[in-house]
């Protein structure tokens, strides 16, 4: 059976980027249907830093107040490196409305989104799950202008013919491959490994760790409710040989970063299926858009996991994006039209991307450094943390490229007990 639906836009993914466009056009009136090719929103070890702007952004959506008891501030960020404090960061006393990361379960923040979009945007919204896009629809052949997406589904295939067609769908996009734009994938020199033990009661679950030892590091991220979620480099393409070293390789590199969970790693990872390996990439994409299809988020510039700068753009693209595509069907949404948006929408967010990639890059190379290099970056540790001004310049260009500094708000925390 062949179902055929017809939309304005059409946005492929149902992740951070692709449902907070989707919401922000069908509170503009614009009729959108979003291809998810899952059948749930249960993304384990994927997205669950959410940066400051991201917040203020939510917030401003009407999406925070849907998520309360569902995410965890952060207060503070600490880097210790070879076993000495070398930064403190406290978010407390950065001066913008929202001053906090916080760690938010991607399956909460989805669900709040879709809700959102079907219970006040209905007349608008379509979310299609267990739809994988398969073909784009084009006129005048395989280079011509995209009019939708053709999508398999357990039903049968689907047809959905759009004005614009968004890919939205990850740092492996499809629909990115299908269109033929352009990217240049540059591989760094590590990978991550990624597992979630239970909190250790000497820790409190409102700060970041960073532990770097000689060319090893690893991440420490409290994650709501009562877990720690830990991600720690190995050299790229190295999972094979850790491997084969067993179990005991990866407890000892962990025993290294963070003796505290020692016992918790032994009882906890049982097996090599109770980890998650992340390839650690950055792609860059010259042209974000070509006639009938844009890349936002993840598909149009992949970033590392480090700050969690992933969902903090693929919020920002979409709410930049929405805007100029309600305008753009204004003022007749023909395929000139909607394209001259689409390259605005580039311009406006590829600065911002770029700072945060910049950033990105230099921590991964400071992370790399050993011996006399080591020093060098502990020296530097040091020298950011004797002045607030350059804790706010430095983490100011990842956390807070959108807000403008004013009072804080607070809003509803998580009830986790851990203090």
């Amino acid at each position: 059976m062949t179902t055929e639906l017809t939309a304005e836009v059409c946005v492929v993914g149902a992740g951070p980027a692709g449902l907070t466009l989707a919401v922000e056009l069908a509170k503009r009136s614009v009729s959108v249907v979003v291809l998810e090719q899952s059948g749930h929103f249960d993304r384990s070890f994927r997205g669950e830093s959410v940066s400051p702007d991201s917040v203020w952004l939510l917030d401003r959506m009407g999406v925070l107040d849907r998520l309360e008891g569902s995410y965890q501030q952060m207060h503070r960020m600490e880097i210790v490196d070879s076993g000495s404090t070398v930064l403190r960061a406290d978010f407390r006393r950065f001066p913008y409305p929202h001053p906090y990361p916080v760690e938010m379960p991607q399956p909460a923040l989805l669900s709040a989104l879709a809700g959102l979009g079907q219970e006040e945007y209905s007349e608008h919204f379509t979310l299609v799950r267990r739809a994988t896009a398969s073909r784009l629809l084009r006129t005048g052949g395989e280079s011509g202008p995209v009019t939708g997406v053709i999508a398999r589904t357990p039903e049968g295939e689907i047809t959905v013919r759009a004005a614009l067609t968004v890919a939205a769908d990850s740092r492996f996009s499809k629909i990115r491959e299908m269109s033929g734009l352009t990217y240049t994938k540059l591989p760094l020199n590590r990978d991550v490994v990624w597992l979630k033990l239970p909190f250790p009661p000497e820790w409190d679950n409102r700060t970041y760790r960073i532990r770097i030892r000689g060319d090893q590091h690893g991440l420490f991220i409290p994650t709501h409710p009562d877990n720690v979620r830990v991600g720690f480099n190995i050299p790229k393409g190295g999972l094979k040989e850790l491997r084969a070293q067993g179990l005991p390789a990866l407890y000892e590199r962990l025993d290294r970063l963070a003796p505290e969970l020692a016992g918790s790693v032994r009882s906890e990872i049982r097996t090599w299926s109770d980890t998650t390996l992340l390839d650690i990439f950055t792609a860059f994409v010259p042209r974000w858009s070509m006639p009938g299809l844009v890349l936002i988020g993840d598909a149009a510039h992949t970033l590392t996991p480090i700050l969690g700068q992933g969902v903090n753009h693929a919020i920002a693209d979409a709410v930049t994006l929405a805007p100029l595509v309600r305008d753009a069907f204004d003022r007749g949404g023909d395929e000139a039209t909607l394209l001259r948006a689409c390259e605005e929408f580039q311009r406006a967010r590829e600065d911002a991307v770029a700072t945060s990639r910049g950033l990105q890059l230099r921590q991964e190379r400071l992370f790399a450094l050993r011996g006399a290099g080591g020093v060098f970056r502990r020296s530097l540790y040091r020298v950011v943390d004797r002045s607030q001004k350059l804790k706010e310049r430095v983490l100011g260009r990842a956390y807070f490229q959108l807000q403008k500094p004013g009072p804080h708000v607070v809003k509803a925390q998580s009830s986790a007990t851990h203090v």
